[in-house]
């Protein structure tokens, strides 16, 4: 398989598994979980199991100081402070309006990859972008009434934080395995949700057998798999691709839904998943179209 497919099929991979997380986690909270002792739970779990795989394999997991410097932003601020910042935005707005606001981070990292990355922003890039924002509200099914400008601009904060956290990502991934990448965001997450925690009272594990079901749900499939998953996908086609492809999670969560909770859609929400879908093709295309123009360029010179 060709570096481009498989490159979509480890953040396909990883979408799903983001995508079922919120299906484990109305589980955990009906088993008691609270959501900072979930989210110290989630990271500190699975930063045992990927350091415990790395160890396993006796590959090592040493990295230099400025590996350790940007990991500890990677995990320890900017994914702690994009969690706080889209769960405190649903305080204030409709949680379909604030996961449509939190997707508008592909915008972002094109913007950011242009500058940073110098990653050329083309036409096709563009309108599949587009195509899956406006999939993506449809999906969702957003009202707009009574919008909180509090709730949008954390919204809109999460989505900003989540763009650096990629782009900065596809840099500090460069020459790392993607189980050390992962195992060291989880453990810096993990030390901050810990102080979120702590700040509500404390790590609270008087929660049912289900919980632990969902938890470990979580840890396994929804941050083990899906967050190494991602970053090999991130080494393979790139971060503005890969977070276009990511707008799967929504769809994933949306079918989960209706097979496990028993929710409707309609035929809207499912004309909106198809867009998604649609736009992650045309990004697909657009990344082979552009590799054999190259390719095409090379040859001529040559």
């Amino acid at each position: 398989m060709s570096p481009l497919y498989l490159g979509v099929l480890y953040v396909f991979v990883s979408a799903a598994g983001f995508g079922v997380m919120s299906i484990f986690a109305v589980y955990a909270y009906g088993a008691g979980v609270s959501v900072s002792t979930l989210l110290f739970l989630r990271f500190l779990f699975a930063s045992v199991l990927f350091f415990g795989w790395l160890a396993w394999r006796k590959e090592s997991f040493r990295i230099n100081r400025k590996q350790a410097l940007s990991l500890f932003c990677l995990g320890g601020i900017m994914y702690t402070l994009q969690s706080l910042s889209f769960f405190s935005a649903v305080q204030y707005i409709p949680t379909s309006m604030a996961a449509l606001l939190l997707y508008t981070f592909p915008v972002f990292v094109a913007i950011l990859s242009y500058f940073v990355d110098k990653e050329k922003l083309r036409k096709k890039t563009i309108i599949a972008m587009l195509i899956s924002l406006v999939g993506l509200g449809m999906v969702l099914g957003l009202s707009f009434g009574g919008i909180q400008p509090l709730g949008v601009g954390l919204a809109l904060l999460a989505a900003l934080f989540y763009s650096v956290y990629i782009v900065t990502g596809n840099r500090v991934v460069k020459g790392l395995s993607p189980f050390v990448t992962s195992a060291y965001i989880s453990l810096f997450a993990s030390m901050s949700t810990f102080l979120v925690a702590q700040k509500d009272g404390g790590v609270d594990l008087s929660f049912g057998v289900q919980g632990w079901w969902a938890l470990g749900g979580i840890v396994i499939f929804s941050t083990v798999v899906a967050i190494s998953t991602f970053f090999r996908g991130l080494q393979l086609i790139g971060s503005t691709k890969a977070s276009v492809l990511s707008t799967l999670e929504p769809v994933v969560t949306f079918a989960c839904s209706a097979l496990l909770l028993g929710e409707s859609f309609n035929w809207l929400q499912l004309l909106g998943g198809a867009a998604v879908l649609s736009g992650a093709v045309l990004i697909v295309s657009g990344k082979e179209e552009a590799a054999g123009q190259a390719e095409s360029a090379r040859t001529s010179v040559s």
